[in-house]
């Protein structure tokens, strides 16, 4: 139970912060500081002829959201 009002805790505080950005504002430097916590960026793979990478996003707060599934939803 705790584990769960920490996430919901954690969750609110980052839609407060990512609202902030949400009508248009220009994401500044400063804006993607208060926003991510890291970025994870592979080894680049050219097996196929073309140049494929992966890239990781940590945002504060909430860790991963896997973009695989975001384009998903997007896209149906």
């Amino acid at each position: 139970m705790e584990v769960q009002e920490r996430q919901i805790e954690n969750l609110e505080k980052f839609i407060q912060l990512a609202s902030k950005y949400a009508d248009g504002v220009p994401l500044t430097p400063y804006a993607l500081r208060e926003l991510v916590k890291k970025i994870y960026v592979s080894a680049a793979d050219k097996s196929n002829g073309k140049r494929k990478q992966s890239i990781s996003i940590e945002y504060d707060f909430i860790g991963f959201i896997p973009l695989n599934e975001l384009m998903q939803k997007k896209t149906a």
